[in-house]
């Protein structure tokens, strides 16, 4: 089973234009075009029959004391958790990719009510629906795909893992809001291979 993308290469930088967010001299940060990559697939193995896309951030800082804060960086021996940008579930996989855009192509405060996608396929929430609870500029539901934009004071670089699940399954049982954990735990024993890509990403200029 093979995962591919066009945008980047494997364990490449990931351009600005998949992003959430760029480096801005001003303000730290602002908006990027936050377009979803291409993504390809083939060498399905026999019997799939849906397959699971999920883009997770494993470099999350564990604790939010020093990020975003001027005068110091989170340092490098901080515990890492994980940070989901999509989730997505009933894919075709006789589709054999995802074009880049399909599904994002702009930042939307306050979240993507219906993201675009694959016919029959349907999207999860993301980890901004928690990141940005209580912001009134961007607090809301964040639905599909979001790009990076990890905290712009960070000491290492952030890697974006692009897990697709080839599945024995035709619908993935996970219903109303789920979440990457939902659909890991629901596809348990049910994952006949998987393939991945990763690209690395930071907001701190000295590391760019």
């Amino acid at each position: 089973m093979k995962l591919t993308t066009t945008a980047f290469a494997d364990g490449g930088v990931i351009p600005d234009q998949y992003a959430f967010a760029v480096p801005d001299p001003q303000t730290h940060v602002r908006f990027s075009d936050n377009r979803n990559p291409e993504l390809s697939w083939d060498d399905l193995p026999d019997g799939t029959r849906s397959l699971v896309l999920i883009c997770v951030d494993p470099d999350a800082p564990s604790k939010p004391d020093d990020v975003n804060q001027d005068d110091r960086e989170i340092p490098s021996d901080l515990a890492r958790v994980d940070f989901y940008h999509w989730v997505m579930v009933d894919i075709d996989p006789s589709l054999g990719k995802i074009a880049e855009g399909a599904c994002a192509s702009e930042v939307t405060p306050h979240g993507k009510a219906n993201p675009p996608g694959p016919a029959g396929a349907r999207q999860g929430l993301n980890n901004y629906t928690e990141w940005f609870a209580g912001d009134a500029d961007l607090g809301g539901t964040y639905y599909g795909y979001d790009g990076p934009a990890p905290p712009w004071n960070d000491s290492i670089p952030h890697r974006y893992r692009f897990r697709l699940l080839a599945t024995d399954l035709e619908r993935c049982p996970v219903e109303g809001d789920f979440t990457a954990d939902d659909v890991l735990a629901a596809v348990s024993g049910h994952v006949l291979d998987e393939a991945s890509v990763t690209g690395t990403y930071t907001l701190n200029p000295r590391l760019r």
